[in-house]
């Protein structure tokens, strides 16, 4: 499937975007060790998320679609996941992936974890390292990619450990491992990262203390509670930075999560000059949620810095979308974790817009890309959902319409993202193809 758009056009209205993907992987995860009936509302029904639901089903837990977002899990403790009769395919899905491995070794799970040929080429080695220092058995490729093989063991002995990158995947991956692990788990990050694994443990009655970029988990038999998954701000981003750089844009988006180490996207934007009020601040349990105002005004580019960067991963490719359109250079510095998402995020973004027209230069972890007049253009989004949608974005302030190729995996995370843009004001279409 491929976008085609045409130029200009405003975005504006009130907009909801799909649940957290990150908090939706959690909520079933954690559920499904958890003792009692979690009753989950809002979750994410993406590939990625309906992959991990399978994943889970298939380890012998009851995980039930109850209608639209609403999901039920009956969880019966750590100890009644069963071996699955077949390989785990996780799809795209990194978070499955990396969480699910250590949940899994910390239950003691012979299997078998694989996905699609761009999760096979993600790098796995940051979470196989530490596990096995806590006593687990993992075969992967000579590369450190999946398929991961675990295998039984005599249970794992808790750590203290440093993380070597700022990743909350890794992070949680040990949280989960820590659950039934002997001894108490410590983790220093070495910058903040999102922290929904921390907040839903703790709501689940996990034993977890924290310190400035410091964590400390003693085992824990996790409780059934309702979870509510508030609206992604990941997708509520690619429409802030549309309604930012498109003139006569005014869009309010609603109830989206407004966790303070996912916010770095308003930050920037804020820094660039963006027009962004939060409203009706609320929460859903531990999660902060507000709505969001936002109008277009004139932006100019900024310097992003290491420090910036955990907050504002996801978000990268479509911030660098505003930095194109606006004046003066932006330039990102130690963007090392864009290289190993579902494309070379920083090839990608740097190949995009140069095909755009705008200056755009890679050196290391860094780009720094010099404002141009946007021209049309052919895109290929090298299977990466967040490319493509950025992208698209970049059509509202283009002088001649865009194609964007390869746009199918936007479902991975943002299902209805063409028809949601559309509403908006974006002049979009998909174009099937055999």
């Amino acid at each position: 499937m491929d976008y085609h758009l045409k130029p200009g056009h405003a975005l504006q209205g009130k907009i909801s975007v799909p649940a957290d993907k990150s908090i939706s992987h959690r909520a079933l995860m954690f559920a499904a060790i958890a003792t009692g009936t979690s009753d989950i509302s809002g979750l994410l029904e993406s590939e990625d998320c309906l992959a991990t639901a399978s994943a889970l089903q298939a380890l012998g837990v009851s995980v039930e679609r109850i209608s639209a977002g609403q999901w039920r899990v009956v969880g019966k403790g750590p100890t009644a996941l069963r071996t699955p009769t077949h390989a785990l395919d996780l799809g795209n899905a990194g978070t499955a992936m990396r969480l699910l491995t250590g949940l899994l070794a910390g239950c003691n799970i012979n299997a078998v974890l694989t996905g699609d040929a761009s999760l096979c080429q993600r790098p796995m080695q940051r979470i196989i390292t530490p596990l096995e220092k806590m006593g687990a058995h993992i075969n992967a490729t000579a590369k450190g990619y999946a398929p991961l093989h675990l295998h039984t063991h005599q249970g794992l002995q808790a750590i203290e450990y440093v993380l070597p990158v700022a990743s909350a995947q890794l992070k949680s991956c040990l949280l989960l491992a820590g659950l039934n692990a002997k001894g108490t788990t410590t983790i220093h990050e070495p910058l903040a990262t999102r922290d929904h694994s921390e907040r839903l443990l703790s709501q689940m009655g996990a034993i977890l203390q924290r310190e400035e970029k410091i964590i400390h988990l003693t085992p824990s038999l996790l409780q059934a509670t309702r979870i509510t998954v508030p609206a992604d701000i990941s997708s509520a981003a690619f429409f802030m930075v549309g309604a930012s750089i498109a003139p006569g844009s005014s869009i309010l988006l609603h109830q989206v999560g407004a966790n303070p180490t996912r916010t770095g996207i308003i930050d920037l934007l804020r820094q660039m000059g963006a027009n962004i009020t939060l409203h009706h601040h609320a929460s859903y349990g531990d999660e902060p949620i507000a709505d969001i105002m936002v109008k277009y005004a004139p932006l100019h580019g900024i310097d992003i810095f290491p420090a910036d960067i955990p907050r504002v991963i996801d978000e990268l490719p479509v911030l660098l979308i505003a930095a194109a359109c606006a004046t003066g250079p932006t330039r990102v510095f130690g963007a090392h974790e864009l290289t190993t998402k579902e494309s070379n995020r920083l090839v990608a973004i740097q190949k995009g817009l140069q095909a755009l027209g705008i200056k755009a230069r890679v050196e290391n972890d860094n780009i720094t890309v010099i404002p141009q007049t946007l021209q049309g253009g052919t895109i290929d989004s090298f299977g990466d959902h967040r490319i493509a949608m950025a992208f698209s974005m970049a059509a509202l302030c283009a002088q001649d319409a865009i194609t964007i190729r390869n746009c199918q995996p936007v479902a991975t995370s943002f299902p209805a993202f063409a028809a949601c843009a559309a509403k908006a004001g974006l002049a979009i279409n998909e174009v099937l193809y055999p």
